[in-house]
C-alpha cells in the first residue's frame, strides 16, 4: 500500500495534486498554488488575416496589446484569461488602408479604441492542445467566441522569470460585431472578406511575490 501511495503521488504531482491516505482508502487532495501571469508583450504578437477580392488575403498585425492570466492549476486548466487590443495600433502596411479601418466603415477606432476579450472557459482536450472560450467586445458589440490553443510549455528563462507560451487561432465574422463595409467587384465578389482569421502568439511571465 505506502508503494501505491507513492506512486500515486508521484502521477499527480505535476497537476498540483497530493495523494494523502484517510481511514485507510487514498484521497486526492489539491495542493496547487494560484499564480498570475502578465503579458511579455516584447515576445507576443498579434495577427490577422482576411480574405481580398476572393482571390487572395491581406494580413495585418496589431502593434499594441495587453494581456493577463489567473490560473488556479500548473498546467492552466480553468485558468482566467483577459486580452485587450489598442485598435489605433493597426498595422497592414498601407497607411491608406490603415486609415480606412480605423473609421466608422471598419472599427471606429475614435470611438471604441479597444477590443476585448475575456475566458470563459480553458480547458485540456489532449496532451498541450486546450480550447479557450470567451467574450469578446469589437464597437461595443459583444460575442462568444472559441480559439484553438497550443500550450507551449513553461520554463525559466537565464534571468530566473518563469515563462509560458501560447499560441491561439480562431476566426471571426466581421460584421457580426459592426464591421459592415461591403463594397463588391464587378463581378458580385465581396471585396473585403466577412470572416477574419486571427492568431496570437503570447508569452506570458509569471508574477513575483
Amino acid at each position: 500500500m505506502k508503494r501505491a501511495l507513492i506512486l500515486f503521488a508521484i502521477a499527480l504531482a505535476p497537476f498540483g495534486v497530493m495523494a494523502q491516505k484517510s481511514n485507510g482508502k487514498l484521497i486526492a487532495v489539491n495542493t496547487a498554488t494560484p499564480s498570475k501571469w502578465g503579458l511579455d508583450k516584447g515576445h507576443s504578437n498579434v495577427k490577422f488575416s482576411v480574405e481580398h477580392l476572393v482571390i487572395s488575403e491581406v494580413e495585418g498585425n496589431f502593434k499594441m496589446f495587453n494581456g493577463s492570466i489567473d490560473a488556479p492549476t500548473p498546467d492552466f486548466t480553468n485558468a482566467k484569461i483577459d486580452f485587450t487590443v489598442d485598435v489605433n495600433s493597426i498595422n497592414t502596411d498601407d497607411e491608406k488602408r490603415d486609415a480606412h479601418l480605423k473609421g466608422d466603415d471598419f472599427f471606429n477606432a475614435e470611438k471604441y479604441p479597444a477590443m476585448k476579450f475575456t475566458s470563459t472557459s480553458f480547458k485540456k482536450l489532449k496532451g498541450n492542445l486546450y480550447e479557450l472560450e470567451g467574450n469578446m467586445t469589437i464597437r461595443d458589440v459583444t460575442k462568444k467566441v472559441k480559439f484553438a490553443v497550443i500550450y507551449g510549455g513553461t520554463v525559466k528563462d537565464p534571468w530566473g522569470n518563469t515563462k509560458a507560451g501560447f499560441k491561439a487561432s480562431g476566426k471571426i465574422n466581421r460584421k457580426e460585431f459592426g464591421l459592415k463595409w461591403g463594397a463588391v467587384t464587378e463581378t458580385g465578389g465581396a471585396v473585403v472578406g466577412d470572416d477574419v482569421n486571427m492568431v496570437i502568439n503570447a508569452e506570458f511571465a509569471q508574477q513575483k511575490g
